[in-house]
């Protein structure tokens, strides 16, 4: 299940949601993205994207995941639009019969999302915006999956 969304969500809700009656896995993993103020400057950052083509890239690297570790379900929840410091952003969670085959597949979809899912972030600083560049190390953590 995929949503990109502007409205917040409450992780443990989903989680519980996406888990609930499931007796054909032995591990759920998940991962909750919050929006980090490292240096106390971070007002505001704003995720835009374009409808359509950000649900088909996400898609596409889910369905990946999915058939390469053999999972039961994946859900990946996008949050666009403003955000304050401390709000989630996003979440994964991968369900599968063995904890390996959930761990390296939210590993995988969270290098994916990081670096090549089609987002773009604006940040607004005490002392003007800029659009946050991608990262040397998060371009280099999709080299293992390769």
């Amino acid at each position: 299940m995929l949503r990109v969304q502007s409205d917040p969500f409450d992780p443990g809700s989903e989680l519980s949601a996406f888990a609930q009656g499931r007796t054909d896995i032995g591990a759920v993993v998940s991962f909750t993205g919050v929006v980090r103020n490292t240096d106390g400057a971070l007002e505001a950052m704003e995720i835009e994207h374009y409808p359509g083509m950000t649900e088909r890239a996400i898609g596409r690297i889910m369905d990946e995941a999915h058939n390469r570790w053999n999972l039961s379900d994946v859900l990946v929840i996008h949050r666009h639009g403003p955000l304050k410091p401390g709000e989630v952003i996003m979440m994964v969670a991968t369900a599968s019969a063995h904890r390996a085959a959930a761990f390296a597949a939210a590993d995988f979809l969270m290098d994916y999302l990081k670096s090549r899912a089609p987002f773009w972030k604006k940040e607004t600083r005490s002392h003007g915006e800029n659009w946050v560049a991608a990262k040397d190390e998060d371009e280099a953590a999709l080299d293992r999956w390769t």
